[in-house]
């Protein structure tokens, strides 16, 4: 049985070596049980070529990954790729995937892991350490780089990212006579003016992910951030429990209160949120940018569109920071063809495809001021905005207990069984208990 690396249950902020090591320092002095140094993790043994498997949530491109594969393949018929796909809930591919690794299993080699998930899956051993000088290059957007780092050691190569934006339906806001909302007064007008017009009456307004379910989360924060609040300082501490946070919050509960969040809403999932959209039953949708391929096969370009999300009250909107990242099994039984894999995977090449027929937001910069890629997708600009303006979820290595601790204090207050300030004083009671 691997011995694991220092743990500390809430490792905040970018990474930076000097903070992550400090923290480490202060919760157990930077041995493991063997007497191992974390820095003695840096180095793997990428030995063993053959075939590898990859294993990734449920894919909704209509079979874009496989043919990407299907060309890796044909390159390397000696070192196949076979493509598992796991559960479309983020929980539960995580559950999935640690089930693997407990039972130390060899059936997955390289694996997709949501960037929260880095410090639980490199704490534990269950991926292994990374050289940063075979997959690092100065076109990588550098706070999604640090997505994958933990003590300063690179665990999770990003190959997508992921920052929200707002689905709207321009033929709908056309027939009302609307410009694009920006702040969050103007979507309510906007969803006023629509549902003002024979046939729209019923129309959901604002959706989200708000089942009680990592979505959540995300959406959750975003309202809480955006008002100025936080979760953690960067030394760990809890500071949910502020008048921001609360002003936060309550702006969600009223959203859903005023009928403006559908209560429909309460049990969406990305893509239950999407077939609303595009049944012409929601006018905006916050979604991760995946979705405009999804738009442009079913509706056209000529009746949904895509700006950034609203400001509120006066402050801008604070995106979550999402997107997934590479990682190596500690039990692959072919590492050297894994890593060469995450190479080929991680790729200019390769990233530009996952754009070209995902609409999956690249790790790489450059694709976002590329004549061409701006000719195909104009709301790359809009993205890249958001991107650089949204914050991460905590990083923890009991990241499932924190995310479960928030959906535990906000889903009764988006439902309306609790006040914003009892909920915001229970999560501070539970994030405390967790430190």
């Amino acid at each position: 049985m691997a011995s694991r690396l220092p743990r500390r249950r809430f490792i905040q902020g970018s990474a930076v070596v000097a903070a992550l090591s400090a923290a480490a320092a202060c919760s157990g002095g930077g041995s493991n049980s063997s007497g191992t140094s974390a820095s003695a993790a840096s180095t793997a043994d990428f030995t063993g070529t053959g075939p590898i498997t990859w294993v990734q949530g449920k894919d909704n491109s209509d079979g874009k990954v496989q043919e990407r594969i299907d060309e890796w393949n044909e390159l390397y018929p000696d070192e196949k790729v076979t493509l598992i796909e796991l559960s479309a809930e983020a929980d539960q591919q995580r559950q999935s995937l640690i089930n693997n690794a407990q039972t130390q299993s060899d059936a997955y080699d390289v694996i997709s892991i949501d960037n929260v998930w880095v410090a639980e899956f490199a704490a534990n051993q269950w991926v292994v350490p990374l050289p940063t000088d075979e997959l690092k290059n100065d076109d990588i957007i550098e706070s999604v780089w640090e997505t994958g780092l933990y003590m300063g050691t690179l665990y999770g190569m990003p190959f997508a990212t992921d920052s929200s934006i707002m689905f709207y339906r321009k033929d709908f806001l056309q027939e009302a006579g609307v410009e694009v909302p920006t702040t969050w007064d103007e979507v309510k007008s906007a969803i006023d003016a629509v549902r003002a017009l024979p046939g729209h009456e019923d129309i959901g307004g604002f959706g989200g992910q708000f089942a009680k379910y990592e979505g959540l989360t995300c959406c959750a924060s975003e309202f809480i951030n955006t008002a100025g609040g936080s979760f953690y300082d960067d030394e760990g501490n809890v500071t949910i429990n502020s008048p921001e946070a609360i002003a936060g919050l309550q702006t969600l509960i009223d959203g859903f209160k005023d009928g403006y969040i559908p209560t429909d809403s309460l049990e969406w999932k990305e893509e239950d949120g999407r077939n609303a959209f595009e049944a012409g039953n929601l006018l905006f949708y916050r979604q991760w940018p995946y979705q405009y391929a999804n738009n442009m096969a079913a509706l056209g370009e000529e009746k949904f569109g895509v700006a950034a999300l609203p400001s509120i009250d006066g402050n801008d909107f604070v995106p979550t920071l999402g997107g997934h990242n590479c990682g190596i099994s500690a039990y692959s039984k072919n590492k050297a063809t894994a890593l060469k894999f995450v190479q080929w995977w991680t790729s200019q090449e390769s990233e530009k495809y996952a754009l070209e027929t995902q609409t999956l937001a690249p790790v790489i910069g450059s694709l976002y001021e590329d004549s061409e890629m701006l000719e195909q997708f104009p709301y790359l600009p809009t993205l890249r905005e958001s991107l650089d303006s949204a914050k991460g979820r905590p990083k923890a290595v009991s990241y499932g207990d924190v995310t479960a601790a928030i959906q535990d204090a906000i889903y009764p207050a988006i439902q309306q069984q609790t006040t914003a300030e009892d909920a915001i004083a229970t999560l501070e009671s539970s994030l405390n208990a967790l430190s």
